[in-house]
């Protein structure tokens, strides 16, 4: 399986586990949410819908709108209209097949091609692994960027002013994601350190409340 496919794969995955969707809405949403699918057609993601069903993560259903409710034009053109109305839902097996999936936190994470999908998919990610993928990807490109200072230190003066000014767009370019990124981590961080200090006093709050009253004793028996 080729890493773009790889990629695609997760999307589908990750957008079905939020609802189940006919082919044509889950391109739409790959196209507008994900844009770096903006390439990718019918024919390219029909083949991966069926090789997920066949591997038990996903099931075709038949939509649940009744033919009834079509218009005339549409039951006219009904058996063609099922035919393309075919839901995709994620199984037991693909929600936990998606999960192990956002688990990882290797290289292919940090990558372009697949950054920007993982990145989509954080609100489903935990805070851990939302932070090994962050520092991964910023260690990344701080080697990139380090590759980029060096070489152009090197070939500066062969460079016409057109090429230098590219260059150095793209070294501009990498410097400001990896500003976002040190901004995220850093709000990663301060949101960690805030659900810790939540824990704490928690249990004080809790401690306090039970505590017996020091009020005056009861003294009817005297």
């Amino acid at each position: 399986m080729s890493r773009r496919s790889g990629v695609l794969e997760f999307a589908v995955l990750g957008l079905l586990r939020e609802s189940p969707m006919h082919g044509y809405e889950l391109r739409k949403r790959l196209n507008t949410s994900l844009g770096v699918f903006r390439a990718f057609s019918y024919g390219s993601l029909y083949p991966c819908l069926k090789a997920l069903v066949q591997r038990g993560w996903l099931v075709e259903e038949p939509s649940a709108q009744p033919e009834e409710q079509l218009t005339p034009r549409a039951q006219a053109g009904s058996l063609a209209g099922r035919r393309a109305k075919i839901v995709y839902r994620l199984t037991a097996e693909g929600k936990e097949h998606f999960e192990d999936l956002l688990s990882q936190t290797g290289p292919d994470t940090w990558e372009d091609e697949h950054f920007g999908v993982r990145f989509a998919f954080f609100g489903q990610t935990s805070r851990d692994v939302r932070m090994r993928v962050l520092e991964g990807r910023r260690s990344r490109l701080e080697e990139r960027l380090a590759k980029m200072r060096a070489s152009l230190a090197r070939t500066r003066e062969r460079l016409d002013d057109y090429t230098l000014e590219l260059q150095r767009h793209g070294m501009e370019s990498v410097e400001r994601e990896v500003r976002w990124l040190t901004e995220l981590i850093e709000s990663e961080r301060k949101g960690s350190e805030r659900a810790g200090d939540e824990r704490t006093r928690r249990p004080a709050r809790e401690t306090g409340s039970d505590r017996p009253s020091s009020g005056p004793s009861d003294n009817t028996d005297r």
